[in-house]
């Protein structure tokens, strides 16, 4: 599958030139794997809890937080170079212990949001870094796990793209 993104620039451009917007110009359209292979944003933070319950009792009593039927919370924002984009941050405890950030031993995971998964997995292949699974695609975009070199592991997330 190939995804498409429209950059900014082009768009800007050819807005000002087209006002109708019926039409942009071909070399306006950028494949996922022309993008540069990086992180553009944290996805998601993940840490373990003592004692879980209490523990996400304590942040919706006190910090408002409320969880969803997953355990997490969803924080919503929109792209400020794209206002009509919105964007997601997860927010989840999970039970000590949970083997889910395995073989880390630390006590948190981060989700990073990536563009071009695949160009930047075969820079990490190069690398030398480690890579933990496979590609998992849903509906709601592809994941992978690596660890870093003080051995945490990293969720890696590459949105789908929202259909037109």
């Amino acid at each position: 599958m190939i995804l498409i993104f429209l950059s900014a620039g082009c768009v800007d451009s050819h807005a000002k030139k087209n006002p109708d917007k019926s039409a942009l110009p071909v070399d306006s359209v950028t494949t996922t794997a022309e993008k540069e292979p990086k992180v553009i944003g944290i996805g998601g933070i993940f840490f373990y809890a003592d004692s879980l319950a209490a523990t996400q009792e304590w942040y919706r009593k006190n910090l408002g937080i409320e969880l969803n039927d997953w355990g997490s919370a969803s924080f919503d924002s929109r792209k400020i170079d794209d206002p009509e984009e919105e964007q997601s941050l997860q927010w989840k405890p999970f039970a000590k212990g949970d083997a889910y950030f395995a073989p880390s031993q630390k006590d948190f995971m981060i989700n990073y949001q990536v563009q071009n998964l695949e160009g930047l997995l075969e820079r990490l292949r190069k690398n030398g870094v480690r890579i933990l699974d496979s590609v998992e695609t849903y509906d709601y975009g592809k994941f992978v796990h690596i660890l870093d070199a003080e051995g945490n592991k990293i969720e890696l997330w590459e949105p789908a793209e929202e259909p037109e």
